[in-house]
């Protein structure tokens, strides 16, 4: 039986990830090329990423935006990134993150160029795990040289 890593800041798990991770992903993007290994690498985020959403709505209690927006305490936790929430109503969940320490931490780490797949690759998947229904619209992250990460996020 595994440990329980919800006690576990998620930033904290990221960095652990990132650390063991990226220099995997490093020595094969050398071995087999950028596209080869991210081709790879890509889909085994995404369900790690379907796994963590379902597992939110089942700590959350529920699957509708309200709940989506208790679990997302959880990615913010230890003051993990400053979002103002725009909009917070049955059909629409609209937010900027105006800063954020997992882009920070990852170009700490000399990882910038992966934190992108790392980390903001699986808010989509995520959002699928939490609730099929839900659909998110980003324009721009921070961890690709923003100001902001508009996340808008609708339930269809």
């Amino acid at each position: 039986m595994g440990a329980d890593l919800s006690k576990i800041p998620i930033l904290v798990r990221r960095e652990i990830e990132a650390r063991l991770a990226g220099p995997f992903i490093e020595a094969f993007t050398k071995e087999f090329g950028r596209d080869r290994t991210l081709a790879v690498v890509k889909p085994v985020i995404e369900k790690l990423a379907l796994e963590s959403g379902a597992q939110a709505a089942r700590m959350a209690g529920g699957d509708s935006l309200a709940h989506l927006a208790k679990a997302m305490e959880a990615w913010s936790a230890g003051d993990a990134y400053v979002q103002e929430v725009l909009r917070l109503d049955e059909t629409h969940y609209d937010y900027d993150v105006k800063r954020c320490r997992y882009a920070e931490m990852y170009q700490e780490l000399g990882l910038a160029d992966l934190g992108f797949v790392l980390s903001c690759g699986r808010d989509f998947a995520m959002l699928r795990g939490f609730n099929p229904r839900m659909k998110l619209t980003r324009t721009k992250t921070i961890m690709e040289g923003y100001d902001r990460c508009d996340f808008r996020v609708t339930m269809e």
